[in-house]
């Protein structure tokens, strides 16, 4: 992928966020629990798994 692409589409990205932010930030809160959600069960799987080769 052509390198301007990449900037066109990373900027696209950051004025969407801010714009998101500014404007509905209640729901950004909740985009970004659900993320937060996310990680967190996918490094407690992980953990699991180790726990669970080690024993």
């Amino acid at each position: 992928m052509p390198v301007f692409v990449k900037k066109v589409f990373l900027w696209g990205s950051v004025a969407f966020l801010i714009y998101f932010v500014a404007f509905r930030p209640e729901g950004a809160a909740q985009m970004f629990k659900a993320i937060g959600a996310g990680l967190m069960a996918m490094a407690a799987g992980v953990g699991d798994f180790l726990t669970g080769l080690m024993t």
